[in-house]
């Protein structure tokens, strides 16, 4: 039987706290780990047990405040983890550093409250993590001096809260924006964008504003997987999903007004993308008027306006037509954790292998089409091109050949 010090080092101890902060990946909810936790093994060898990985994953190199935690994430936590039960509008950035039994037998849990209070310049809460026998009454005090939260991790693998933290109101302004990115209604997940064709978006709020059933006139004139409709016009801000109802956005109306101005009526406006069905032409050239309207549309999604302003930086260096690799190279300079979430597939055997344990990309991997996150290198480019903003349009991961994919502005003034 496995001592407490085998069973409580620092990735169990992580894993433990990851899954009561953590316990699922709702909307509004979403976590990373540090790269240190994807490599196989720990101190002395140690094999870091397939199961834990596993509850770790995904994983990012995310700076907060001067350091890297151990743990950073989104979510609406529980009363019993947070001095106040609700932070406004939006769920808290939470830091967690964790501290394991080494192979000296010690765990340093002084050093992980030091470490989660340099977060706190950053992220809302901040926590230390460690054995709950470990953590002394001292520890305890310099936490509550400090606003760090402790949680007080079991063997049989129970959390429980010891010290409170306070929501701060620091906004995240760095590399930890990524992960605010990723917990927001407009993430990139694998549900994302399940149609590459933007009409198939816009044509959502024109259904869900007329009188009568939104799926069954959606599947009469524009797509028959209305759910990858609605959740793509969702990801593009277009219509809000989160209430007792779904309702139009502010853009979602704009899109009805725009639909109302072109065609005499809605109903006319709807018919008329049937037309457009099963059409290979570029849609920014199909129909022009609409293609406009689809560029904005397209702008106003946070992750086109990061990837259209380097695409533009680049050609200005001398690169106008970057591959995939390059350009994700490029990106992850400038933004890793940013380009991390964007492009490489979640699963901890794909950033296992194409990143290292301080978060810098490996060049193999970045060859491969299957390092690659489809919403992002097949439906998101594919709107991009049909937008008129890329040269190209995406490729399913399966078929993709990265040196051989382009990205490149349309428009590179």
């Amino acid at each position: 039987m496995a001592t407490p010090a085998e069973s409580l080092a620092e990735p169990a101890v992580l894993a433990h706290t990851k899954r009561r902060l953590f316990p699922d990946e709702t909307e509004g909810s979403y976590a990373v780990v540090d790269t240190q936790f994807a490599q196989t093994n720990w101190v002395a060898g140690a094999a870091i047990p397939a199961e834990v990985t596993e509850t770790l994953a995904p994983f990012n190199h995310v700076r907060v405040g001067s350091g890297y935690p151990d743990l950073v994430g989104v979510r609406a936590l529980e009363a019993d983890l947070l001095a106040v039960e609700r932070f406004g509008d939006t769920p808290p950035l939470v830091a967690v550093e964790a501290k394991g039994y080494t192979e000296a037998g010690g765990v340093d849990v002084e050093r992980g409250i030091v470490q989660a209070y340099d977060r706190l310049h950053e992220a809302n809460a901040a926590y230390v993590a460690a054995p709950a026998r470990s953590i002394s009454q001292s520890d305890r005090t310099l936490a509550r001096e400090l606003n760090v939260g402790v949680l007080g991790v079991e063997k049989s693998g129970s959390v429980a809260t010891l010290e409170l933290p306070r929501v701060v109101g620091n906004r995240t302004a760095g590399e930890a924006t990524a992960i605010r990115f990723q917990a927001s209604a407009q993430g990139v997940a694998d549900q994302s964008f399940g149609l590459n064709h933007p009409k198939n978006y816009l044509a959502y709020p024109l259904a869900l504003a007329q009188d009568g059933d939104t799926e069954s006139l959606l599947a009469e004139h524009v797509v028959a997987a209305t759910d990858s409709a609605r959740g793509g016009a969702s990801f593009l801000g277009l219509v809000d999903l989160g209430g007792a109802r779904e309702s139009l956005t502010p853009l979602g109306r704009e899109v009805v007004r725009f639909a109302r101005r072109e065609h005499d009526d809605l109903d006319s406006a709807i018919r008329r993308f049937a037309d457009w069905k099963r059409s290979r032409t570029r849609f920014y050239d199909l129909a022009p008027r609409w293609g406009l309207l689809t560029r904005r549309v397209v702008f106003d999604y946070p992750a086109t306006q990061l990837l259209v302003e380097e695409l533009r930086h680049l050609h200005d260096d001398g690169f106008p037509e970057p591959s995939l690799p390059q350009f994700v190279r490029y990106l992850h300079e400038l933004h890793p954790s940013f380009t991390v979430e964007l492009f490489l597939r979640g699963e901890e055997d794909v950033r296992e292998r194409a990143l290292t344990t301080d978060g810098e990309l490996r060049d193999e991997p970045l060859h491969d089409g299957s390092t690659y996150h489809s919403p992002t290198v097949f439906q998101l480019k594919a709107l991009l091109y049909h937008a008129g903003i890329l040269t190209e349009r995406g490729r399913e991961p399966s078929r993709l050949t990265p040196d051989e994919d382009v990205w490149a502005l349309r428009d590179r003034a």
